[in-house]
Order: structure tokens, then sequence, then C-alpha cells
């Protein structure tokens, strides 16, 4: 019986709306909601004049308010541009056990990622039920970035990231719950490789290449124009 429910549901998802049209060539499409980067990270280990010092990074996940705008070029294909602000805390692990004092905080590190995305729509336009994916860039601007006073006191300074571009990767659904307005979910993959840098006092320059490589998921309203 639960079977034959879902099925009904499913079903009933698909069947073109009544009251909701989807999308027509040159609607424009904005969507809100809380967004949450969960860094898949994979960092090589800490480099530095003396050679290489084992350990690796990590970086914590974050979660904002997320928007993106998508413009419809044709019924089926949009172009959308994501945008949000994020704030994560990173810091160093796994240094030896001669080094093992170092381990812990290396401060936090805000990061803008602006991602240009090309999605298309599979379903007829009239069901309420819409599907989408798509495939973009992504350029990650790393800014705001503060050492720890705990790092600061192991002889931490300068905590740095480069910059990163990448490609970015999407699935989502829409359902429209009037002409005008939806609900919305989405998934993205988002390419993020960049360079960590900090100073430690008599040791000099510390550089680890970072694949920050996160999974974006976002949930919210979208108002179509």
């Amino acid at each position: 019986m639960k079977k034959k429910t879902l099925y009904c549901f499913i079903l009933m998802l698909a069947i073109p709306s009544g009251f909701a049209r989807a999308y027509d060539a040159g609607d424009i499409i904005i969507r809100a909601g809380a967004i949450t980067v969960e860094p898949n990270e994979d960092s090589s280990g800490v480099k530095s004049m003396l050679g290489n010092l084992g350990g690796e990074a990590t970086v914590d996940s974050d979660t904002q308010l997320g928007l993106n705008v998508a413009y419809m070029v044709t019924d089926h294909i949009g172009i959308e541009l994501l945008a949000a602000t994020f704030k994560h805390d990173v810091g160093v692990h796994g240094l030896p056990q001669d080094l093992a004092g170092l381990n812990g905080d290396l401060g936090s590190i805000k990061h803008l990622p602006p991602t240009l995305s090309l999605i298309y729509y599979p379903l007829d336009k009239r069901s309420a039920f819409q599907p989408y994916a798509g495939i973009g860039i992504n350029y990650t601007a790393f800014y705001d970035t503060h050492t720890s006073s705990s790092a600061e006191a192991k002889g931490y300074s300068n905590l740095d990231l480069d910059d990163s571009w990448g490609m970015a990767l999407q699935v989502g659904v829409d359902y429209m719950i009037s002409d005008r307005w939806m609900i919305n979910g989405q998934l993205r993959y988002i390419d993020i490789d960049t360079n960590a840098h900090a100073d430690l006092a008599g040791v000099g320059d510390l550089k680890l290449n970072v694949d920050i490589d996160p999974w974006v998921y976002m949930v919210g309203l979208g108002y179509k124009f």
C-alpha cells in the first residue's frame, strides 16, 4: 500500500499542472535558501625549506544564505550564477611526533565562490515537477584570512590561500507551487584546488596544496519573473 501511494505521488508530480507553468525563454528565476559547503579536502604534506614535514590540512563546513539567479535562453536551457560567502576554520593535523605541538587550528578564512553554469531542464514546461542538471565554471576568491591566537602562540603567522578556478557540476529540482513560486533543492560538486601558505618562526614559509572539492547543498524557495 505504501509503495502504491509513493508511485501515485511521483506520478502526480510529473503530470502537467493546471495552474503551474514552468519556464519560457526570457524568464528570470531567483532562488534563495540555506546553502551548506561540505569540504571533501585532501592535501599534500606541509612543505618547507626543511623538506616535507608531513601532516595535512583540514577545512570545516559552513552554512550560509545562498542566492542564485538564472536566465532562460530557451524553454529548456538556462544560464545560472551562484553567489554566496562562506567562512571556514582551517588547521593542520597529522604532523609527526617531533612536530606534534604544531598540530591544531591555524585560523579562519572567507571565500566567495561565484559559479556560472549552463542548466538543462528536460521535462515539458507544463509539468510542476522540474528536475535539472548543469555544468559550469567556478572561481573561488579567498579573503579576510586570520591566523588564530593559538596558532600565533606556536609561531604561525600570515595565513593565506591562493584563488582557484575549477569545474562545477550540479543537479537540482524545482516544484512549482504557483505560476511564480517554487520550492527548490540542489546539489553541487565544485572543484576547488588551492595552495595554502603560512609563516612559521624559525622555519620560514610553509606551503600545502589543498584540494577542497566541496559538496554544496541548498534548499530554499524560488521566484520566476
